[in-house]
């Protein structure tokens, strides 16, 4: 038989080398019931998978420890050549801190704008706004007298860090002064700054550095500001309008009821002056400034954006006069172991909102947007510590990107391009009719429409032939206006501000933006900044009193901020804050239902926009 032919049992084919283990090792497994383990020869392959698994393992616990690291340090401190940062989760060396007010614009104000800009430009839908990118978190804005906040009530929870009555400059409901966080960087050593494009006695810059019972008071303000103060000069520059509040009312322009000659009060205490394009000029971008300054540059409010722009000989932008700021702020500060604190007021964009004026707000925004990223460049390039922090004290209008026009149900539109053609603002265009039917051919607000003046044997019908010219295609970019539409703007003419309303109104529904109204909302708003991480507190939604908590903490004010509330209440309620309020203001009733319409003169104030110079409002 051939080998390979044996049987697997014959006796004559040789066992494997290990038969004689593998029987024990089988006998025992049988007699005890436990299976035997058998030693196994790890391999090469085994071993180099063992050490890619271990080297990864180890390698991803070290990503994890370096990110956490670095989280932490962001969190804590941002060294810089100045040395400033932060221990122990206190603030140290110096730092600059620009806090920015977009008064009026909530969220829906970014959508029209973004879409606007994308549709004017052609841009991409993608192209978002500088601001889009520096979002960090949303503010809830009541007061203490209402769910819908004023702007008095809204800066001093930014100022003081504090909720108060709607009408407060830096007032607590029960009259006592709160120090705000501009009066205790003064105090502290920092230089300080207001810029704003309304008066520089309106409440929202009120608010850093006087203290008056009512907004109202505005003459007292512009005592306050330029050093008639319980704290004495807390000011080293103003930029904004409002001349008219600081000049004696024996003086053409002022609006002041006395004849206190406040110029010539900031010279007195050491105030340079500055009132036109050409003194504004002067100070070439902040590199020839004599600290204190005040610049006022025009009698009320500085007009919209969309009409300054064809004035540009006449007014500084908002961007032209922050970028001063800093320059000025930052040269002062240079040899300083302390920075500044600036306050700079996207203020227009509430006045928009209150004409419910979609052109001027889509240019006050983007006029806002372009100071913001000034403000960043500045950041990136100085090498002392600082952060920007923007946000809203309210909402203005109750803007909608839609719009309703008929009682069938509306189709999904909106039309930006609408806007685009308009090259004015609802104001500017009121005012010329006002003073073309007064027969007047050189506006102060005149933009370079030329409109011929009207005698006063003109007709109706040479009247209807101006608005529809001038005003409407010209200004507005409306050919198609309805009768309704002409017979209401024939018969208030007269009046610019029911004229302006109208105006808005027209390019509003042509271009499905809607409005809720006149006033403010009590929407939340958003909160932006240059640095997530240096203002991590802010991040999410937040009580406005937070913000105001937040700047005085990155400048380790808290103890000066209490030293400066009890000298100024050490003063006492009395004159220097102005007339007292009653209960009825100042309290929180006025939250209950009381009837589905109560006219604004029943509980005090106006609610339309008021006259004069560039336009301006003093209630909102």
């Amino acid at each position: 038989m051939a080998r390979g032919d044996e049987p697997l049992l014959s006796q004559g084919r040789p066992s494997s080398d290990h038969s004689d283990e593998r029987s024990v090792e089988e006998e025992d497994a049988l007699l005890t019931g436990q299976k035997t383990q058998q030693p196994r020869n790890y391999g090469w392959a085994f071993w180099r998978e063992v050490g890619l698994f271990a080297w990864a393992v180890i390698a991803t616990a070290l990503v994890i420890l370096l990110a956490v690291l670095y989280s932490h340090q962001q969190q804590t401190s941002k060294p810089t050549p100045s040395g400033g940062g932060w221990k122990n989760g206190r603030p140290t060396g110096k730092r600059n801190l620009i806090f920015m007010v977009s008064d009026g614009m909530g969220p829906t104000s970014l959508s029209l704008t973004r879409s606007f800009r994308q549709t004017e430009t052609g841009l991409p839908i993608d192209d978002v706004l500088v601001l889009d990118e520096h979002l960090i978190g949303s503010s809830r804005t009541r007061s203490t007298s209402s769910l819908v906040t004023d702007s008095a009530a809204g800066a001093t929870a930014f100022s003081c860090g504090q909720k108060s009555y709607n009408g407060a400059i830096s007032i607590l409901p029960n009259h006592d002064p709160c120090g705000t966080v501009l009066e205790a960087a003064k105090r502290a050593g920092y230089m300080t700054g207001l810029v704003v494009t309304t008066r520089i006695t309106d409440a929202t810059p009120a608010c850093f550095a006087a203290h008056v019972n009512h907004r109202d008071e505005e003459d007292r303000i512009a005592e306050q500001e330029v050093g008639e103060h319980p704290l004495g000069r807390v000011l080293d520059l103003m930029l904004g309008g409002g001349r008219c509040h600081f000049l004696p009312n024996t003086t053409d322009g002022s609006c002041r009821k006395d004849d206190r000659d406040i110029v010539d009060l900031a010279k007195k205490n050491g105030f340079s002056y500055v009132s036109d394009r050409k003194g504004f000029d002067g100070l070439n971008f902040g590199s020839n400034v004599k600290l204190p300054l005040l610049g006022l540059f025009a009698s009320t409010d500085i007009p919209y954006e969309v009409d300054r722009r064809n004035m540009n000989d006449i007014y500084p932008s908002l961007d032209e006069m922050a970028r001063t700021a800093l320059v000025a702020l930052q040269s002062a500060t240079e040899d300083s172991d302390k920075g500044f604190f600036l306050m700079i007021e996207g203020s227009r964009i509430d006045h928009a909102g209150h004409g419910n004026d979609p052109v001027a707000q889509v240019h006050e925004v983007l006029a806002y947007d372009t100071a913001f990223a000034s403000v960043l460049d500045f950041l990136d390039q100085d090498d002392v510590e600082g952060v920007l922090v923007g946000t809203s004290d309210h909402e203005t209008g109750g803007l909608a990107t839609a719009r309703q026009l008929h009682d069938t149900y509306p189709e999904y539109h909106w039309f930006p391009a609408v806007l685009a053609n308009a090259t004015r603002s609802a104001e500017n265009l009121a005012y010329q009719l006002r003073d073309h039917i007064a027969g007047e051919h050189i506006s102060p607000l005149d933009t370079g429409i030329k409109t011929p003046p009207r005698s006063s044997s003109s007709s109706s019908s040479d009247l209807e032939s101006y608005i529809r010219t001038h005003l409407l295609s010209h200004g507005l970019g409306i050919h198609d206006p309805s009768a309704p539409e002409l017979t209401r703007l024939l018969h208030t003419a007269t009046d610019p501000w029911p004229a302006s309303y109208i105006l808005a109104d027209m390019i509003s529904r042509r271009a499905q933006v809607g409005w809720t109204t006149h006033g403010h909302s009590a929407v939340d708003v958003n909160v932006y900044a240059s640095s997530p991480a240096q203002a991590r507190p802010l991040r999410g939604n937040n009580e406005n009193t937070d913000v105001g908590v937040f700047l005085r903490e990155y400048l380790d004010l808290g103890e000066v901020v209490k030293e400066v509330t009890r000298e100024l209440r050490e003063k006492g309620a009395g004159a220097w804050m102005g007339e007292g309020l009653e209960e009825a203001v100042t309290g929180n009733g006025g939250d209950h239902y009381m009837g589905d319409f109560r006219k604004r003169d029943e509980v005090g104030g106006c609610g339309c926009v008021a006259g004069g110079g560039g336009g301006g409002e003093h209630v909102h």
